[in-house]
């Protein structure tokens, strides 16, 4: 059975041993560590704190998916120093690696690769190196500017052409490539050589697209499981730090694995 994980954006603020008894009560054993100076994992962390919390993860069986950071790999502003802090840390917390987002002030997109990107392209070449060295992954979550999964593969095959081999992956947020008018079919065909594993949630619509409770929402999740790989995580970034609405995680989570494992 696939891998079953969360974001800690659902449980903002809480501490490690909180995180680890959530998925050990919600059977989960990946999480995704949310990096801000606001949550327990941050790259302001020392040393000895990062060890220790690289042991009480171990001890505990919960595997690190990635480290979900706010650098923009597109954007303006300058971000290398923020992305080989954050390799650093991941690597310390024995994760599997780094999220990034596209962040392409150009939303559209249209025709050739944009200023943006090849901005990313820049960029991903010493940041790739870096992961290389420290055997973490830098994973792109198909996000904001590239919630099509037509234009992050596009970028990806770009990336393939300038680094060759390399550890730049895809995170596929299944709800935002169907917001952006893929089926999730037509996203696997397109993301498949890249995916490092799936982010699920379920919304009220395309149109609205506002995160509400596992299986009460219009998010085609048959469609999903008629194509999900079982070597790929499953990790419910439940939103709640954003929708303070929303239901605790806590009740989130048994939701989202009843939800999938009927449309299976």
């Amino acid at each position: 059975m696939a891998m079953r994980a969360f974001s800690t954006l659902g449980c903002s603020g809480a501490t490690l041993p909180e995180v680890i008894t959530l998925a050990a009560e919600s059977g989960c054993s990946g999480v995704e560590l949310r990096s801000a100076i606001d949550e327990v994992v941050h790259t302001g962390l020392a040393g000895d704190h990062r060890a220790a919390m690289r042991e009480e993860l171990a001890a505990a069986g919960l595997h690190v998916l990635t480290v979900a950071s706010y650098v923009r790999i597109c954007g303006e502003e300058e971000m290398d120093d923020d992305l080989a802090a954050h390799l650093r840390l991941a690597a310390d917390l024995g994760a599997d690696g780094v999220r990034v987002f596209p962040g392409d002030p150009d939303r559209d997109g249209a025709g050739g690769l944009t200023p943006g990107e090849l901005k990313a392209l820049d960029r991903l070449e010493p940041g790739a190196e870096l992961a290389r060295e420290l055997g973490v992954s830098i994973f792109v979550e198909l996000h904001d500017s590239h919630s099509a999964g037509a234009r992050l593969a596009r970028l990806m095959r770009a990336v393939d052409e300038r680094l060759g081999d390399h550890p730049v992956r895809v995170i596929w947020d299944a709800a935002h490539s169907w917001r952006a008018g893929e089926s999730p079919a037509e996203s696997v065909d397109l993301l498949r050589p890249w995916i490092a594993y799936v982010q699920v949630k379920d919304t009220d619509s395309r149109d609205g697209f506002r995160p509400v409770f596992p299986g009460t929402g219009d998010y085609p999740v048959a469609s999903l499981m008629a194509v999900m790989d079982p070597s790929w995580a499953q990790s419910l970034e439940w939103e709640r730090k954003w929708h303070p609405e929303l239901a605790p995680l806590a009740e989130a989570l048994p939701a989202t694995w009843a939800w999938l494992d009927a449309a299976s």
